[in-house]
């Protein structure tokens, strides 16, 4: 589909007083035959079956048309308004680490910033698919045309829509935060505006939907884990690094995804760095992948690059005790951990599998420790019973339980007035004098903290992570996007 052809249907979807019902007849096998053939070579384009549509009165919308579209085979077509070459796009972000978004989101009725919550902008509950590529290996170029692979894959579609739904809600708010992150910012700021932007456009419903874990805004030599407490006032500045990493979750199906943001352009190789090796990374994952053999292909495109800052040059390190790592329901580090350095890991991926590929770079020892303010902390998820003897402690275990489970949280989300979920607490929950329980909790192995996790001070860091799936056809790179 061209340029113009996206147009045309657009324009059209504007002039059209009807709207095509949600019942209409689809030919899955079609659909799914088009889409996994264009992930792997976009000239082939397989052909599709007509489908029925029955009319209704009704004014149509763009944003009706393409949300119809995308659940009946219309990848194409947002495929299109997603790609540099539709429209002028939104304003490139004013720092470096990403490229801006085109005008797709707009065109399906996004406002700008972004205000109308995701699910509304597919009625039909059908979110876009992800990047599609084969699995890595002969042995596996069979899946793409198998029937029982395909027939594995419809019996996970509901699934797929759930981790499809919550990256475009990571795609929206990204982009929304496009406009908050520049220099003089307050990080406690920019973290806080990200999440409630986060809650309003997934409509955030406790245990349903909402956040996936804390945002981590780590600068320069703090590679992880850190997010401003009450009373930070960290401010971005024009020479810093920052690491956003932030998440999203639909019935417990969790996104995880993160960009590293500069302003100056020295840096620019380090950020190359991460972001070449992350997608190397995905480009060895597959079902059967061993996950050594990832780890040897990321540390090998990382390790290839050097940079020079104020005139010394540093070879850029992988931070070799970092990983990627699997993802289950409501567990954001599951039992698999993808190296980002070589060694002798041959445990293998496997169908079905969630998995976090995310890589970090480094121009210091690259070597990471645990150091600083300690702000994120998540229950264990097979936590012991353990009879407490602080009354707090029992009493924060309790709202943790049952505003978080094992998601993970931070002490800024404890401290606000709804203790963190408006919808699990409508009466507010807030919590005072808390933090000699939460140690109680944590020093019984209720739960787990996760203090910063840092290189030698006066180094940089920098982090690229995607979200993909390992269907039974192809893998799914969920959290793709016009940025990264």
């Amino acid at each position: 589909m061209t340029k113009t052809e996206a147009e045309q249907q657009l324009k059209a979807a504007a002039a059209v007083d009807t709207r095509a019902a949600d019942d209409a007849e689809e030919d899955d096998d079609g659909e799914e035959e088009e889409a996994l053939g264009a992930a792997v070579d976009g000239a082939a384009k397989a052909k599709k079956k007509k489908k029925k549509s029955k009319k209704k009165k009704g004014k149509s919308t763009a944003a009706g048309v393409i949300a119809t579209a995308t659940g009946a085979g219309g990848a194409d077509l947002l495929s299109v308004l997603r790609s540099p070459a539709f429209g002028a796009g939104s304003k490139p972000p004013p720092f470096r680490g990403v490229t801006g978004f085109t005008d797709s989101f707009t065109a399906i009725g996004q406002t700008e910033p972004a205000t109308v919550p995701v699910a509304q902008l597919y009625p039909g509950g059908k979110y876009p698919v992800g990047e599609l590529q084969e699995h890595p290996g002969d042995f596996n170029t069979y899946r793409m045309a198998s029937d029982e692979k395909r027939a594995l894959d419809r019996a996970s579609e509901d699934l797929y829509e759930q981790v499809r739904y919550a990256s475009e809600v990571h795609r929206h708010v990204r982009k929304f935060a496009q406009g908050l992150i520049k220099p003089g910012v307050k990080l406690i700021d920019l973290c806080t505006q990200l999440e409630n932007k986060n809650r309003e456009l997934v409509e955030e419903a406790g245990f349903a939907r909402g956040i996936g874990f804390p945002t981590g805004c780590s600068l320069n030599h703090v590679a992880a884990h850190y997010t401003p407490n009450a009373g930070d006032n960290t401010v971005l500045s024009y020479g810093d690094v920052m690491k956003i990493d932030f998440g999203t979750q639909v019935d417990g199906r969790i996104i995880d995804s993160a960009f590293t943001v500069a302003f100056d352009p020295q840096f620019d190789p380090l950020l190359e760095a991460a972001k070449m090796a992350t997608n190397e990374g995905i480009k060895h994952a597959g079902i059967d992948a061993r996950l050594g053999e990832i780890g040897a292909a990321i540390q090998e495109v990382m390790e290839s690059y050097e940079v020079t800052i104020d005139g010394k040059t540093y070879p850029v390190k992988c931070l070799r005790n970092l990983c990627g790592h699997s993802i289950g329901a409501y567990q954001i580090h599951g039992g698999k951990s993808v190296p980002i350095v070589a060694g002798g890991d041959n445990t293998r991926m496997e169908e079905g599998e969630i998995f976090a590929i995310e890589t970090f770079g480094s121009t210091g020892r690259g070597h990471v420790v645990e150091d600083g303010e300690c702000s994120h902390y998540a229950k264990a998820f097979d936590a012991p019973h353990v009879p407490l003897r602080l009354p707090r402690a029992k009493k924060l275990l309790a709202h943790v339980t049952r505003t978080f489970g094992t998601l993970p949280f931070c002490r800024r989300w404890l401290e606000r007035e709804d203790g963190g979920s408006a919808f699990n607490n409508p009466k507010g929950a807030k919590q005072e004098k808390y933090l000699m329980a939460l140690q109680n909790l944590v020093d019984t192995g209720l739960v787990t903290a996760y203090p910063p996790l840092v290189d030698v001070k006066g180094s940089y860091t920098a982090q690229y992570e995607h979200t993909i799936v390992l269907r039974p056809t192809c893998k799914e790179i969920l959290s793709k996007g016009d940025d990264y």
